[in-house]
């Protein structure tokens, strides 16, 4: 134990290494698990020298909350379905930011400790971040969950209720700041909780992926206010890794949907109720033809080359094992079949990726938008399961849609499309999809699951 003490500080570092070498590992599928065991072992590294160098650690507590936590995320990981995962995720993000608000909490409270001016401008930025990181990760996982709305909380009031409430914010952080008044960081902590909720709110369920990854930002600067307020210099790098990662993530989301970071933040939500409404009532008027699995199945089988765009309706009905089966189907008649992934796709970055990784599905069949959008011209046959917003050709030809400049997988240029979806509602952004109504599409109606597993049926006829 002496001999780890001693050289903590190299240990740490070791383990900075390690999760970088992690960041670089989950880059690419291929680097995944690798990556993963990186961080497991960095993190490892980092509990063992910090419980030997803490002064006075209770390990009883720290050892029953360190088994409470694991058989928690054991269970949770073995049993949360992949139409979980976003939320899943927006509520750990949540354990985060709250570890972030008791711990500044209890620094303020250690009468035994004098915080210097640079702490007590820790404590202020990792609390106040913390605070708001709890509650905005709430709201997403109540709106990915279905038990908070989707649809974005609307009014002229809300973003003055979000400046008042950030001016609030600082002002009694301030005042903190100069008398170290108790009573003024509780508040300042009670108003960074309440902005968090007015921030997340106001944004629509289709900006959803992007929140998630701000949120994975968010989560990031309050683990590094929890380093600095602990003096522990490898959380500080480890939350500045999660942090930046984040951030650059969800500008690299925002620019896939053609929008800026501020514009979703401050609650510029895709869609709307008008868009919805609108959207329900024309899909009834317009022509659009339907058919069945056995006809989708015949002309993908006679086809030379499929693209496959898949949605979050395919994680929900739960179909990327059939959809994997279909696919070596195909490919065993000599049909060329290629996966299209849209950087929004699903409700959380990477979740297309994530789920046809979990149906084994072979990297190289598995191409991003960049990648694709070039061959759909020369493509036989699109299917798109499950997708509706990141094909919608609105967003190139209709400068009236709030999704116009978006970039999109551009299905609508194959010699034919076929979609399947359990109904011509509107996609989670609130809005309907020329693609449906073209002449070279055919709908096909029902859940995921079932028509693939019909498809292979009838490719094997």
């Amino acid at each position: 134990m002496n001999l780890i003490a001693q050289h903590a500080d190299w240990i740490y570092l070791v383990a900075a290494v390690l999760f970088i070498l992690t960041l670089k590992g989950l880059s690419s599928p291929t680097g995944a698990i690798a990556g993963n065991r990186y961080g497991m072992v960095g993190m490892a590294l980092a509990v063992l020298v910090t419980l030997v160098i803490a002064p006075s650690p209770n390990f009883a507590l720290i050892g029953l909350a360190m088994l409470a936590g694991a058989v928690i995320g054991v269970y949770r990981a073995k049993t949360v379905p992949m139409t979980q995962m976003p939320e899943t995720v927006a509520l750990m993000h949540s354990l985060v930011g709250l570890a972030a608000v008791l711990i500044a909490l209890a620094a303020v409270h250690n009468g035994d400790q004098q915080h210097s001016t640079v702490q007590r401008i820790e404590l202020f930025i990792g609390c106040f971040i913390g605070g708001i990181t709890f509650t905005a990760s709430v709201v997403a996982w109540g709106k990915l969950s279905a038990k908070l709305a989707a649809k974005p909380l609307k009014g002229g009031w809300v973003k003055p209720m979000q400046i008042a409430l950030a001016l609030g914010m600082f002002g009694f952080g301030a005042h903190y700041f100069v008398t170290e008044s108790l009573s003024s960081f509780w508040i300042m902590t009670g108003l960074s909780i309440v902005l968090g909720y007015f921030l997340i709110a106001p944004i629509g369920g289709g900006d959803m992926p992007v929140v998630v990854s701000m949120l994975n930002s968010y989560s990031g600067w309050a683990a590094a206010g929890i380093g600095f307020t602990l003096g522990n210099s490898v959380l500080i790098i480890a939350g500045s890794l999660v942090g930046s990662s984040g951030a650059i993530l969800s500008y690299i989301m925002c620019k896939a949907m053609n929008r800026s970071l501020l514009n979703v933040i401050f609650g510029g939500g895709m869609g709307g109720d008008d868009a919805a409404a609108g959207a329900a009532g024309e899909a009834v008027q317009r022509p659009y033809k339907s058919g069945s699995a056995d006809d989708a199945a015949f002309m993908m089988g006679n086809a030379d080359s499929v693209v496959i765009v898949p949605g979050y309706g395919l994680a929900v009905s739960r179909a990327q094992h059939a959809l994997q089966e279909f696919a070596n189907a195909l490919t065993a008649k000599g049909v060329t079949v290629r996966y299209a992934i849209h950087p929004v796709a699903g409700r959380m970055p990477g979740h297309m990726n994530v789920l046809l990784a979990e149906a084994e599905v072979p990297y190289e069949q598995v191409q991003e938008m960049e990648e694709i959008n070039s061959d759909f011209g020369n493509t036989d046959v699109v299917l798109v399961i499950g997708a509706n917003d990141v094909v919608n050709p609105a967003a190139q030809r209709d400068k009236q849609s709030p999704i116009y400049g978006m970039p999109i997988l551009e299905a609508h240029k194959a010699r034919t499309v076929i979609v399947v979806k359990r109904s011509m509602s509107a996609g989670y952004a609130g809005l309907d999809n020329d693609l449906f109504y073209m002449d070279k599409t055919m709908m096909v109606f029902g859940d995921a699951k079932k028509v693939v597993e019909d498809m292979i049926k009838g490719v094997g006829h």
